[in-house]
């Protein structure tokens, strides 16, 4: 099974991870900004770009498929993980299955849990997302491109921001079906409150001011519950603030990662 990684720059090895419905291209002009300190992979998800799906899709699967490829191609050198929404929740599994292949943490958008539960309030509520599970079924396109809007509602420059995500869903084909609704399953499942103190690794949670999808409360608990982790909380922006606020999104990651 293939999977797609591009790689640029020098120096110690990152890994960019998106998140649901999007390929790597999501990052947009970070990559090269992030490449003038380090060496950037940046990741296609099974069933997305040219990756190949995999059987068994749900977030061990996916973690597993990533710490085999990272260790097959690099002998576990030591990586940094930049993980965006479902990106980060893989992140911080990966983290927690195989500890020496991870170094740091950097978890944008990112929250333990995606829907709320009984004891877990600031999240999307399970209805919400059943709808787009059915949706998806109905039209695919049209419930990625809610999902997008979802994304940027509320950031600085909304309207560009948009046109900008749905002109990077069209660049590299359409994603895999079940890659789709397997992406949802997981957010509907995961619940990664418990391993929280146990993963160790210097983390650094940045959330947006105003993001509708994975609220700043959310990050607040996985700073607070992380052992080793500090909390950036980006004004003006939202879902994605590496695409409304790349500037100070490259700052602090690279003074994180270098400290």
């Amino acid at each position: 099974m293939s999977l797609h990684i591009e790689s640029c720059g020098a120096g110690a090895p990152l890994l960019l991870i998106p998140g649901w419905g999007m390929h790597s291209g999501i990052w947009g002009n970070v990559v090269a900004q992030l490449a003038q300190h380090f060496r950037v992979h940046c990741v296609d998800l099974p069933g997305y770009g040219t990756s190949s799906i995999i059987v068994q899709y749900d977030l061990d699967g996916l973690v597993q498929r990533l710490s085999e490829h990272w260790h097959t191609e690099y002998d576990d050198e030591p990586l940094a993980l930049c993980g965006w929404s479902l990106g980060g929740q893989i992140a911080l599994r990966w983290a927690h299955h195989a500890p020496h292949q991870i170094d740091k943490l950097v978890l944008v958008a990112t929250t333990p849990s995606f829907v709320q539960r009984s004891d877990w309030e600031c999240a999307m509520a399970v209805n919400t997302l059943h709808e787009f599970s059915v949706a998806l079924l109905e039209n695919h396109e049209l419930t990625l491109k809610r999902f997008m809007a979802l994304q940027v509602r509320g950031s600085e420059h909304e309207r560009e921001l948009l046109a900008d995500l749905r002109a990077c869903l069209s660049s590299r084909g359409e994603p895999n079906i079940v890659a789709l609704r397997g992406g949802l399953e997981i957010l509907r499942n995961t619940d990664l409150r418990a391993i929280l103190p146990q993963i160790r690794q210097a983390a650094l949670v940045i959330s947006g001011e105003r993001d509708v999808l994975t609220s700043p409360a959310a990050s607040g608990y996985l700073a607070q519950q992380l052992p080793n982790a500090q909390l950036l909380n980006i004004k003006g922006a939202s879902h994605a603030p590496f695409l409304s606020h790349p500037d100070i999104f490259v700052q602090r990651i690279e003074a994180f990662l270098n400290g």
